[in-house]
């Protein structure tokens, strides 16, 4: 006899009474440059091919003197957006992690980093 299988449903961005807030680091691709920033959500789009990624975590702006133009670039690129959406081959790796890092934009030149390949416009074998 079939016992019935309970299943908890989470939608994107829910956040169940006794779960901790998750944290997910994402590092990607865009403009021969790797991201790497934090979020509370990311998901599968209903836009075919990308990845959705919500509530970005920069951490609170401290009075110190230095300051880091990699994470200022990011903090400015992304301070009014509220969703975005990134070609799923441009992701190159997504982690859960317990507390959030430094975000920050570095150049892919010199890393081992292979973009997906894809096909050359205009050739024909």
């Amino acid at each position: 006899m079939w016992k019935p299988i309970k299943i908890a449903i989470k939608l994107p961005g829910d956040i169940m009474a006794d779960d901790k807030p998750h944290i997910y680091r994402i590092y990607f691709h865009s403009h021969g440059q790797i991201y790497e920033v934090y979020a509370h959500s990311i998901y599968q789009s209903d836009l075919y091919g990308f990845v959705e990624i919500e509530d970005y975590i920069f951490g609170e702006t401290s009075q110190s003197a230095v300051i880091d133009p990699s994470k200022e670039k990011l903090r400015t690129e992304f301070e009014s957006v509220q969703r975005s959406f990134v070609p799923m081959h441009a992701i190159i790796r997504i982690d859960e992690v317990g507390k959030e890092g430094t975000a920050k934009i570095t150049d892919s030149s010199g890393n081992n980093v292979t973009p997906f390949p894809m096909p050359m416009p205009g050739k024909k074998s």
